[in-house]
């Protein structure tokens, strides 16, 4: 077992996402991407074609999020980075 690592058996659905989206970013479908938003407390505003917005009525930021042209399966990985630097930065998942 690694240190200070919490056993997957333990660990909660949205911290195993946000613990995906933090290690491969690149990797994260986007209905993943999208659920782990909802979860550390963004709210769906609107759509427009495959973009779909995120706002936290809380700390004021919004997040847009759409699929990869490459792979419309996956999120794109730098809108993966930014939620997950949100959620860093803004401690929206409790340790």
């Amino acid at each position: 077992m690694v240190p200070n690592m919490v056993p997957c058996a333990f660990m909660s659905r949205k911290k195993k996402l946000y613990e995906k989206a933090k290690n491969s970013p690149a990797n994260l479908r986007f209905e993943e991407a999208c659920n782990l938003a909802v979860q550390v407390g963004f709210e769906f505003r609107n759509q427009s074609g495959s973009h779909k917005t995120y706002k936290h009525p809380k700390f004021k930021i919004m997040i847009n999020l759409q699929p990869d042209p490459k792979d419309k399966s996956k999120a794109k990985k730098y809108q993966v980075d930014q939620l997950v630097g949100y959620i860093d930065q803004y401690k929206l998942i409790g340790e």
